[in-house]
C-alpha cells in the first residue's frame, strides 16, 4: 500500500509537468497553426502589426539601397581614377611636344627663328582725366 501511495503522489506531479509542457506546446502549436491570429489581442492591434511590417520592409529596402549606392560610389571612384591617370598621361605628352627645342625645330621649316634678345613690354598708365 505504501508503494501505491508513492505512485499516486508521483502521478500528480507528473501531471503538472505534462500540463506545463502541454501549455508550452499548445502555445507553440498555436503559433504554427496560426490560431494565435484569431485572438482578441492580435485583432485589436492589427493596425500596429501592419505598421511594424511596413517599417521592416522599409529597413530591408534601405539596406538594398545602401548596397547599390556603395557599388555606384565604387564604380565612380574607379572611373575618376582612370580619368585622372589619363589626364596626367596626356598632360605629360603635351609637355614633351611643346618643349622649347622641339618648337624651334618645327618652326625652322617655316624659316622662323628664336629671338636672341629678351622681349620688352611697354605699359602705359591711363590717366584719370581721360
Amino acid at each position: 500500500m505504501t508503494e501505491d501511495k508513492n505512485i499516486n503522489k508521483q502521478a500528480p506531479s507528473s501531471e503538472n509537468e505534462t500540463k506545463k509542457r502541454s501549455g508550452k506546446t499548445s502555445a507553440f502549436s498555436q503559433i504554427l497553426n496560426g490560431d494565435f491570429l484569431t485572438k482578441e489581442f492580435v485583432l485589436n492591434n492589427l493596425n500596429y502589426i501592419f505598421f511594424l511590417i511596413a517599417l521592416l520592409l522599409l529597413i530591408i529596402a534601405k539596406g538594398y539601397y545602401g548596397k547599390q549606392i556603395s557599388v555606384d560610389i565604387d564604380n565612380a571612384q574607379r572611373e575618376y581614377d582612370q580619368n585622372a591617370a589619363e589626364y596626367i598621361e596626356v598632360k605629360s605628352k603635351l609637355e614633351t611636344v611643346t618643349r622649347r627645342y622641339k618648337l624651334v625645330e618645327r618652326l625652322e621649316k617655316r624659316e622662323l627663328k628664336e629671338t636672341k634678345n629678351a622681349t620688352k613690354v611697354i605699359r602705359l598708365k591711363k590717366k584719370k582725366d581721360e
